[in-house]
């Protein structure tokens, strides 16, 4: 079989997909399985043996990184790289990650099937924590892979009950001789649900994605005080979670007021004391900036700022700004995008270029390694959710985009 006729098997990758789902799945339909946990465990494995019987070798870097290997017909070349992660949310659905991990074994199952050769190796890695649901700050393995975080900061990271990420990897028995970041590629490919609505409310089956958008996320304290709610007249109050919602509209203002893809959330507020009568002396909350142009998020920044201490002054309270997170604006490789576009193209997709909202570990990796990535529409744009959902046409369309961009790219890269 020529590999120009190479095609994804569809029904096993859904197969694929609803078997990983019982590790972690909940009784509303999603999955469960944080970074780690006993369940993360339970799909690693799974990944290690379905590789395993498709003739690949399975190994592990000192983050936990897994990478699913299948040798190349020249020697000396670095292999492509096919990721995403397994892990989810809390409350997490079938498809946000799980669908690039699960459509790089569909690729390798393929190649296996059709006893077809690449010169490059192919690669499948399973990216540690990349929902930072467990340990902050998310994408944080292929982070340390790509210089971005240090491996002792990583190591660092502790979660809500106070169990550090390397005691994590040590009781998984995921700390491997590989120091992240050491080992070598040629170029690398993320498969992922659009998390949006764009391409199934315009009909298409493909985005070709150009880029992630910057994010810059911050924790916000406002201080007042803390005072009787039936004693103290309203002209008197130093109410932190007055100014605090004051706040709160100025983050969406802001978004709103920097062109059509500005982007502000208010995800998390918390209210100290906490009790019906008492006004609150406390908040904290914290806000996530996001915008395509680094030049226009660093507006986006100053402005909210500005507003911040401005509604502070008013209320009578102080306002600290700590930034907590920061990733700058992605352009993927022009070379690995025309993979895509013309893979699609080729298999006569419906497509259109588009910007990531979301991050990826796609956007890190893409620091040392061409990188681009390609999405398939979800239901309603619903991701980060037990309702999540892809149509198994659409996931199969992904996986044969991905595998003949893959194709693409073995004859066109001879990075050593």
């Amino acid at each position: 079989m020529r590999q120009s006729n190479l095609s994804i098997d569809g029904t096993a990758l859904w197969r694929d997909l609803m078997e990983t789902a019982a590790f972690g799945g909940t009784a509303r339909g999603g999955i469960r399985r944080l970074a780690l946990s006993d369940e993360d465990l339970q799909v690693r494995e799974w990944f290690t043996r379905t590789c395993t019987a498709l003739g690949c070798t399975v190994g592990h870097d000192s983050m936990g990184n897994q990478f699913a290997r299948r040798e190349g017909s020249e020697g000396g070349l670095s292999p492509i790289m096919i990721g995403s992660h397994l892990d989810t949310q809390p409350t997490g659905g079938k498809f946000d990650g799980i669908t690039g991990v699960l459509g790089g074994v569909a690729l390798l199952r393929a190649l296996h099937e059709a006893d077809a050769r690449t010169r490059h190796p192919i690669e499948v890695v399973n990216w540690t924590n990349e929902e930072g649901a467990r340990f902050t700050p998310p994408m944080i393995s292929s982070g340390v892979f790509a210089g971005v975080f240090t491996e002792e900061f990583a190591l660092s990271r502790a979660d809500r009950d106070g169990v550090s990420m390397k005691a994590a990897l040590e009781r998984g028995g995921y700390v491997g001789d590989e120091r992240c970041g050491a080992h070598p590629a040629a170029a690398y490919f993320e498969l992922h649900i659009e998390q949006g609505p764009v391409l199934e409310a315009e009909g298409c089956t493909i985005g070709v994605v150009r880029g992630v958008q910057g994010m810059r996320w911050y924790d916000v304290r406002v201080t007042g005080q803390d005072a009787h709610a039936g004693t103290t007249p309203m002209a008197m109050r130093a109410d932190a979670m007055w100014a605090a919602a004051r706040m709160i509209d100025a983050v969406h203002a802001v978004a709103l007021d920097h062109g059509p893809d500005g982007l502000g959330t208010v995800g998390v507020v918390d209210c100290r004391p906490g009790s019906s009568n008492v006004i609150p002396g406390e908040v904290t909350f914290t806000v996530d900036l996001r915008n395509p142009s680094d030049h226009v998020l660093e507006a986006m920044e100053a402005d909210f700022r500005t507003r911040i201490t401005d509604i502070a002054a008013q209320c009578g309270v102080t306002a600290e700004i700590a930034p907590t997170w920061n990733s700058a604006a992605v352009h993927f490789d022009p070379a690995c995008v025309d993979c895509v576009r013309e893979s699609a193209q080729g298999l006569g997709y419906s497509m259109r270029d588009i910007v990531s909202g979301a991050g990826h570990d796609a956007a890190y990796v893409a620091r040392i390694l061409p990188t681009a990535m390609i999405f398939v529409p979800c239901l309603g744009g619903i991701s980060h959710n037990e309702a999540e959902s892809a149509e198994p046409d659409d996931i199969t369309a992904g996986a044969n985009v991905l595998l003949h961009a893959v194709l693409r790219a073995d004859t066109r890269f001879d990075r050593a």
